[in-house]
């Protein structure tokens, strides 16, 4: 059966639920992640990730690594094929589509919020409070969910001029777990102390690096830019400086900076970050680490890109090693949870 069958199942009584749960516990620990997916609608589809795209009970390698599990929908004026629910203490109509496979609850708009926390309260005694949980959204409507990591993709139109708005909706929301953003300018920038930059995982395309300036504010651990233009390289050598002093980015562990127009000076760049090099002869070892959040949810691509590079630097805080690797409009850099000495060993 797959889990929308569970869930449904589940419903059938008290008792059903507890033997569901007890028979399917070794399975369940195989759920990676729960996904209320927004994009594009007012209400979410309920997506349910297996690790490693495969089903332990059905002994099958899946398509994907996901499914649906469940959809939310407007509550329609024709309630014909509908059946009502108990869901963690609130009546809800339930649809059961035209292929079955998974069920639809149907909601009144001004319910939302209450739907949103039954369901999501009804999936933390069920599946348990050890999956993890999202709330992928490409707008900005967030609800007040616990045990939920909030990811959101934004697009700023040429010269947004609403930056106050923008800054009162991060300061409001929990700190994000990932956070996209094509930014074309703004007649103001983002607060340095903003809930923007804290945000785990970011993702920007942007016209200019300093908007927003993520080489001095970013405070979470992986980051990708697509960035226009620069008129200088002045930015990202002060960020690596920065890294490096330990007076920023601590928690860093991957950048990830590509710029789409301009030039990159590869060695004019490695001698401003005072960079170190290993041995010519040896082969340098890849750094590539889990991404925090994937938006397309790519199963075959579940890391960082790959660094191989002979170029590194070294934090004076800690003798933390991070490789940097510059080809062509690309520069690459990532932290290694080691000492020099410990790095340099890697090779040996």
């Amino acid at each position: 059966m797959g889990y929308a069958d569970l869930l449904m199942l589940s419903f059938v009584s008290k008792n059903m639920k507890k033997l569901i749960k007890l028979t399917q516990k070794k399975r369940f620990e195989t759920i990676s992640s729960i996904t209320y997916e927004c994009n594009g609608r007012n209400l979410p589809k309920v997506q349910i990730a297996n690790k490693h795209g495969w089903d332990i009970v059905l002994d099958m390698a899946c398509h994907q690594n996901w499914s649906i599990l469940m959809e939310i929908t407007k509550l329609g004026k024709g309630r014909y094929n509908n059946f009502q629910l108990n869901v963690s203490g609130k009546i809800l109509d339930v649809l059961i589509g035209n292929k079955g496979d998974h069920p639809t609850l149907c909601v009144l708009s001004r319910d939302k919020e209450s739907v949103f926390e039954s369901i999501h309260n009804y999936f933390l005694d069920f599946f348990g409070s050890s999956v993890q949980y999202y709330w992928s959204v490409d707008g900005y409507d967030i609800p007040n969910l616990q045990n939920v990591s909030f990811c959101i993709d934004l697009r700023l139109a040429w010269q947004f001029r609403e930056m106050e708005k923008l800054e009162t909706f991060f300061s409001s929301s929990p700190v994000f777990k990932w956070v996209g953003l094509e930014a074309f300018g703004s007649s103001q920038p983002f607060n340095p102390e903003s809930k923007f930059y804290q945000a785990e995982s970011i993702r920007i395309i942007q016209l200019f690096h300093t908007f927003p300036a993520i080489l001095r504010y970013f405070k979470g651990r992986q980051a990708i830019l697509k960035c226009e233009e620069w008129q200088t390289s002045e930015g990202l050598v002060e960020f690596v400086k920065r890294w490096k002093s330990g007076e920023a980015f601590q928690k860093l562990e991957y950048l990830k900076f590509e710029l789409l127009h301009g030039e990159v000076l590869e060695e004019e760049i490695l001698d401003e970050i005072e960079a170190k090099y290993i041995d010519a002869k040896k082969q340098p070892p890849m750094h590539s680490l889990p991404k925090v959040y994937d938006w397309h949810h790519v199963p075959s691509n579940p890391n960082t890109d790959p660094i191989i590079s002979h170029a590194y630097v070294v934090r004076q805080s800690d003798n933390r090693v991070a490789s940097v690797l510059i080809q062509e409009k690309t520069i690459s850099f990532g932290v290694w949870n080691r000492t020099e000495e410990e790095f340099l060993k890697l090779m040996d």
